[in-house]
Parts: structure tokens; sequence; C-alpha cells
């Protein structure tokens, strides 16, 4: 499960949190916690149940980050997770639940989920931290995929480029092979010292032209599409 396409764009705004839990006491507890973190500010939204909290979710899914229990009385956490991803609905999830089950958490990991919590530890987990935290992750790792997604890209253009520009060394090298072969065949015949003097300049151009087919071969293009990848990076990243 991936962020939203937002979650980028946070800033210094609020932070919406979606939380799901059957135990209201407990989710006044969350909400102490919550603003006991004086760095950033927190909107908590609270469902009761998955089915309210899919029905919010449809309504708007606008929200930065889930909090979800795991025992429901019609459900799990892990078949909310599954509902999410159906849905096709990219918000990062944290688990809060009071069953302390390493496979749990391995299944919920599997399913997306970027934190796994027992309530029980929630004094010691800096919940507010916690969650900023994994947007902050999620951002770097949403660049990371960006500038990956980028490099193959560049790749796959510099090879077409490469055997484009193959193909064209080679479209030229027929042609100015049998005119150089001629070349050498007038050179031989007896010409007078201006044709030579001609001649001798037609073979300096004709060397160039060799030299700068030969330079286009050997061009590395994955450089040159890395060093525009990394170009716009740094582009980026002065303006951000």
């Amino acid at each position: 499960m991936f962020p939203m396409e937002e979650s980028d764009q946070i800033g210094s705004r609020p932070i919406e949190v979606l939380m799901v839990d059957d135990d209201a006491n407990f989710v006044k507890i969350v909400e102490h916690h919550l603003q006991r973190y004086q760095a950033r500010e927190f909107h908590l939204t609270w469902k009761e149940r998955v089915a309210d909290a899919l029905t919010e979710l449809s309504k708007n899914s606008g929200y930065d980050i889930i909090l979800t229990d795991y025992n429901f009385p019609a459900s799990n956490g892990l078949d909310f997770c599954l509902r999410l991803n159906e849905r096709g609905l990219q918000i990062p999830i944290i688990f809060l639940t009071g069953v302390r089950d390493f496979k749990l958490a391995i299944d919920a990991m599997k399913l997306g989920v970027e934190d796994f919590i027992v309530k029980e530890d929630l004094p010691e987990a800096h919940l507010g931290k916690t969650l900023v935290n994994v947007l902050e992750r999620i951002r770097t790792r949403r660049q990371l995929d960006a500038v990956e997604k980028r490099m193959t890209m560049a790749e796959g253009r510099a090879q077409a480029i490469k055997e484009l520009v193959v193909t064209l060394c080679h479209e030229f090298n027929n042609p100015l092979a049998a005119i150089k072969i001629s070349a050498d065949l007038v050179e031989r015949m007896l010409i007078s010292p201006d044709d030579r003097v001609l001649l001798e300049k037609f073979d300096d151009s004709f060397k160039k032209i060799e030299g700068e087919i030969v330079r286009l071969r050997d061009l590395n293009f994955e450089r040159v599409e890395y060093g525009r990848v990394n170009a716009t990076d740094g582009k980026r990243n002065k303006s951000g």
C-alpha cells in the first residue's frame, strides 16, 4: 500500500488522521498523545466500525494516514486492509492493537501496513513522532521510486539512441569507404599539382568526417541520459 499523491504536499497543515477502533476510551488516549506532540498538529476523525470507515473513505479519501485496531465484532484489521487495497486507496496504515502477535504483524506488513504498535506500549511509542516519521519515510520512498523510474526510462532512451547511431554510422561508412577508394585511385594517377592540393584538402576533410563518426559511435549515451536525470533532480531539489 502506497501513500496518496498529496502526501508529499502535507507541509505544515494539520495531518488528517482516520482512526478505526470500537473503544471510545482508547480513542481519547490516542487524541491525548497526538496533542502532546508539539511539532505538528493532527486532526483526528474517529469511526467505530470498519464499515463506517469505508463509507467515510468513499466520501473523503483525503486522509494522510489511518490508525486501526485489529479486532472488530464483524471484521478485523487485515480484512480492512484488503478492502482498502481492492478500492485502490493508497493511504498508509498503522496498526494499534492489543495483540502482541509476531505473525499478525508480518501478515499486516505484507498487506502494506507501515507500522505495528501494541496498545500497552503506546506511552513509549511517541505516537505523534511515529506518524510523522512514517509520512516522511513514504515521501522519501516515493522520491527514490521516481528517480529509479526516470533512470530506467533514461536507460531505455540511451539504448534506442545508441542503436540508431550505430545504424547511421554504418550507413555513412559504406559510401565513405567507396569515396575513399575512389580518392586513392585518383591519387595514384598522374594529376596536376593543383589537383593534388585539392585532393589533400579532400583527404583532410574526409579524415575529420571519419573522426566525428567514430566519436559519435563511441559516445556514452547512458552518461548523457543520467546527466539529464541528475540535472532534473537537482533543479527540483533547489525549487523544493
